[in-house]
């Protein structure tokens, strides 16, 4: 038996996020039959963690045990052949047993760009959150700070989440202009928990707005209020970049 890992990219725009459900196709759905059409065997495909409906990746992760004697690389070549358009297979990489994409992980990081016009974005779309209004930079990075470090994130958890503990350490938290329009918010920590970024950059938004101070998300933290909190912000401008894995 052997254990393959995946490097995936995809768009998932038209995807009810990577976990398989009883309606809608989804990533790991794609994945699956795909392998299936290449061993004849139904195939469990484990990944690094669930992207939700409409986020993207460009390093998402995951394995999965066969006994096809194909060869690695070919495997690859297989895949992409049988995928839609919006994912395809980077890399295929035979490593050891006990290798798990979601619990060998050591940490992953997230980007979420914000267009940031009066004009909506038409070619970038599908791809960020268009927010209109005035924001200033250096109040959003000032507020970013307080996120770094192990704390309990239970304020920017979204209900109806199945974790054990809403606590989490963020290694860190920037916040780039890219170009004048185009902002992108990025955070690593070891692992996050439902809708995390998504409700982090939905307050930092606020803090940019001017309608809390940076002090506050501090505060926020500490209260482990969802309430307390900004909103979520929309799905299509987040993207999981990479996951990182402890050397060999």
């Amino acid at each position: 038996m052997r254990n393959i890992k995946l490097t995936i990219e995809y768009e998932g725009t038209h995807y009810l996020g990577w976990q398989r459900q009883p309606q809608g196709m989804t990533i790991q759905e794609a994945l699956e039959d795909a392998i299936e059409k290449i061993t004849g065997v139904q195939t469990a495909v484990v990944g690094s963690g669930r992207t939700d409906a409409g986020v993207h990746a460009r390093g998402q992760v995951a394995n999965f045990h066969t006994e096809s004697d194909l060869a690695v690389q070919r495997f690859r070549g297989a895949l992409n052949a049988l995928l839609p358009r919006d994912i395809v297979v980077l890399d295929t990489e035979d490593v050891p047993e006990e290798f798990n994409s979601r619990f060998s992980a050591r940490s992953k990081l997230y980007q979420y760009t914000i267009w940031n016009d009066r004009i909506r974005p038409c070619l970038q779309r599908q791809f960020c959150w268009h927010v209109r209004w005035a924001l200033d930079h250096d109040l959003a990075q000032e507020a970013a700070q307080a996120l770094v470090g192990k704390h309990d994130f239970a304020c920017f958890e979204s209900s109806g989440a199945e974790t054990q503990t809403t606590v989490r350490t963020v290694t860190r938290a920037s916040w780039d202009v890219v170009e004048p329009r185009r902002i992108v918010f990025s955070i690593e920590a070891d692992g996050f928990l439902y809708n995390m970024v998504r409700a982090i950059v939905g307050t930092l938004v606020e803090v940019a707005r001017g309608k809390m101070p940076p002090a506050r998300v501090a505060d926020i933290i500490a209260s482990g209020d969802r309430a307390a909190a900004g909103p979520t912000a929309p799905p299509q401008g987040l993207c999981l970049v990479e996951v990182r894995y402890d050397e060999a």
